[in-house]
Order: structure tokens, then C-alpha cells, then sequence
């Protein structure tokens, strides 16, 4: 199938940050408003596929998940303080979770696809992405995560046929593609209602696969990652200061 997008990864990232806000909106200071928590569930989504496309292209895996991680933790010790001790985690938790699985999972698959690996290190590079999946469902069990155990997996369900710059048969090769990808996402999709007190609710998150039939593959002509970094603590902050003043 052709690709037929128009729209770039800054675009709908710019989206998935519009529809965080509305959601967001609706939850500090409309809680009633039911359509704007509906509204809301396709944000997630949006931001999970983005990621996974993050981690495909960036060239310092290391710094990417240093960066994410650092902006996770500085959320945590705010929410901790100003939050009478919650240690609810964050969706920035949800997705440096996330982002370990998908370089465990790109690190495994590279050394499959290696004729020249020892069979030993093909073996002990499955167990280290088994463990990081392992680790990351003991962690959701610990604390409360942001969407759940599913919902830090959601991002590696369109990572899972990512083959960028790894050696695999043909016909292997060819499911590196949009479509498989969304497909592969929309699984992931069916399970977040077991990740959050919204139930069936999240299934609008389905609707995120429209803006995604559209996205062409390409970052756009702004370097925004670090945009969006500073965008969701600020957010909130200023929407749970309005909430506490109003």
C-alpha cells in the first residue's frame, strides 16, 4: 500500500499535545464533562506510536532515555511534594519504561538477525528483553503507573516489526511498514482498558489510528522533542494552579 501521508511527526505530536490539554482540562477542572475525557483518550495513543518512531530513529539511545528519564523523575519529585506524597507515576514513567523495552527488544532482534552471534548471546539477548518486560510488570505491580502495565507496553506493539538497519529476510522486511505498524498498535489499543480506571472509555483511543494513516514518516522542519519535554509538567502545573485557585 502506498503511503498517502501528509502528516509530519512534529504534527502529530502538536495534535496528541492539543488533545492532552483538552483531557486534562476536562479532568482538573470539567470532571463532569465526560466528552472532553473521551476527547482525550486519542492523545495517548498519538504519543505512544510517536515514541516508538523516537526510538527507531535516534541516534543516542543512551541520551534518549538519560533525557526522559531525568524529566520523569523531576515530574515525581514535584508531584511528590505538591501532592501530599502521591507516588502515582506519570505517563514520563510509562513511556522511559517503554523505551527500555523497545532498546531491549531492538538490541534481541539484532543479534538474531547476526549469522555470526553466538547462539549463546542470541539466547542471553531474548532473556535481557524477557527481564526488562519482567521488570516493568513488577514495577506496576510496586506503584501506581500511569496506564498500567499495558500502557507501558503500548508503544513496543509498533516496535515489534521495526527492522531499521537489521539484516532480515525479504519477506520479513516488507512488515516494516505503516500499516502492519498501526495494526500492531490497535492490539494494544484493545488491551488499555485493563490499565486505567476509565474502562471502556479508553476504547476511543481507537481513533487515534485516523491522524496515523496520514503521517508520512518524516520528523518535520523543527527539532520539537525537547518542546514537548517541558510542555506536560508545565501543563499541569498550570492547570492544577487554576483548579486550586477556582
Amino acid at each position: 500500500m502506498k503511503n498517502i501521508g501528509f502528516l509530519s511527526g512534529n504534527a502529530v505530536k502538536i495534535l496528541a499535545a492539543i488533545l492532552m490539554v483538552v483531557d486534562h482540562v476536562g479532568f482538573f477542572l470539567f470532571p463532569d464533562l465526560i466528552i472532553l475525557r473521551i476527547i482525550g483518550r486519542v492523545s495517548f495513543p498519538l504519543f505512544a506510536y510517536m515514541l516508538a518512531e523516537g526510538c527507531r530513529y535516534t541516534r543516542d539511545k543512551a541520551l534518549h532515555f538519560t533525557v526522559l528519564f531525568a524529566v520523569a523523575l523531576l515530574c515525581q519529585v514535584v508531584y511528590f511534594f505538591f501532592d501530599d506524597g502521591n507516588l502515582t507515576m506519570s505517563v514520563l514513567v510509562t513511556f522511559s519504561l517503554a523505551v527500555l523495552m523497545i532498546y531491549a527488544l531492538q538490541f534481541c532482534k539484532k543479534k538474531l538477525a547476526d549469522g555470526a552471534c553466538p547462539v549463546s548471546v542470541k539466547v542471553l539477548s531474548c532473556l535481557l528483553f524477557v527481564c526488562t518486560v519482567a521488570g516493568t510488570y513488577i514495577l506496576n505491580e510496586i506503584f501506581v503507573i500511569d496506564y498500567g502495565f499495558v500502557g507501558c507496553l503500548l508503544p513496543v506493539f509498533p516496535a515489534l516489526f521495526d527492522f531499521k538497519d537489521i539484516p532480515v529476510p525479504a519477506v520479513l522486511g516488507k512488515l516494516d511498514n505503516l500499516y502492519v505498524k498501526l495494526a500492531c498498535l490497535a492490539v494494544g489499543i484493545a488491551l488499555l482498558p485493563l490499565g486505567t480506571d476509565l474502562g471502556a472509555l479508553e476504547y476511543y483511543a481507537f481513533f487515534a489510528l485516523l491522524p496515523l494513516l496520514f503521517y508520512n514518516g518524516r520528523r518535520g522542519k523543527w527539532r520539537m522533542k525537547y518542546f514537548f519535554y517541558i510542555f506536560y509538567p508545565l501543563h499541569l502545573a498550570l492547570l492544577q494552579g487554576l483548579a486550586m485557585i477556582l
